[in-house]
């Protein structure tokens, strides 16, 4: 049976355990999760997760609740002008009518009253999407930062030193998860991944995301990781960093690019998309599954 490695995404950081003991318990709750979709025992997903989160949160304050949004906007107005970016190819992406988000490259409306704008036209909690967005962006700016931020390198050598050191050929990832695996695969050409599962990936969002991808896209075109055998990407309908749709627009070399209603009445959780029936097909091949 072929051994998996799991990358998180954004909301994963948990002060006050040892990455060994989040590793642990995580591996366990995620082999879980998939075990529920494929119909199977957890003890048949041989599944390691890769845990990189204390590597961007050391010695930095995370700020949690609807109240990060505001203090998001009061420090980091920088990352605000990506929630504005976003916003935009978020409407342009799933047909919303919204607020200009952006006036002369600043924030045209309040940054609360336009999430909860978002939240209201795809009928999300309020709270919980503001909560969402500020810790999403405060994630991707810690990793996307600098080329050369020692924590952007530390974050994707334990992703690749994971895959390495259980000789896992899957690697599943959510979310940020996708991005810090994307760079480490490219840093690692050496590791051999026969199948590469990214879910809920902000690969694609342009500004802050695709544009700082290392290495850099070439005229528009993200690069494929050399040692993956077969890229399948997964969107839920209602994700609202999974964009712009497809991604095959920025990595055509993407074999397989779904979008799928996996979760209705929620967005971006990691537990929906490893408990779909589409993860269950991809994977059963690589598991002697049916």
């Amino acid at each position: 049976m072929i051994a998996i490695v799991a990358v998180h995404g954004v909301g994963h950081y948990a002060s006050g355990h040892s990455p060994s003991e989040i590793v642990a318990a995580r591996s366990t709750t995620w082999a879980g999760e998939l075990a529920t979709g494929l119909g199977v025992a957890p003890e048949q997903i041989p599944l390691t997760y890769a845990y990189y989160a204390h590597h961007l949160h050391r010695d930095r304050p995370v700020s949690q609740g609807a109240d990060a949004l505001e203090q998001l906007e009061r420090e980091h107005p920088e990352v605000v002008k990506e929630i504005g970016r976003w916003a935009e190819s978020l409407a342009e992406s799933l047909d919303l009518r919204l607020p200009s988000a952006t006036a002369q490259g600043r924030l045209a409306v309040p940054l609360r009253q336009l999430v909860s704008v978002i939240a209201q036209r795809l009928s999300l909690d309020g709270r919980l999407t503001q909560a969402f967005i500020a810790r999403f962006f405060r994630d991707v700016a810690l990793y996307l930062g600098h080329h050369e931020d020692p924590a952007r390198i530390a974050a994707r050598e334990e992703v690749a030193t994971t895959i390495a050191s259980t000789g896992a050929r899957v690697v599943i990832a959510h979310s940020l998860g996708t991005v810090v695996t994307y760079e480490a695969l490219h840093a690692h050409p050496e590791l051999d991944v026969e199948l590469l599962l990214t879910l809920g990936s902000p690969l694609a969002l342009p500004h802050g995301v695709f544009d700082r991808l290392s290495p850099a896209p070439a005229d528009g075109i993200g690069q494929r990781p050399a040692s993956v055998r077969r890229w399948v990407n997964l969107c839920d309908h209602g994700d609202i960093v999974a964009i712009p749709r497809p991604l095959k627009q920025r990595f055509p070399t993407v074999d397989l690019d779904l979008t799928e209603s996996i979760a209705p009445f929620g967005f971006h959780s990691a537990a929906p998309y490893l408990r779909s029936a589409v993860v269950a097909a991809t994977l059963a091949p690589f598991l002697g599954t049916k």
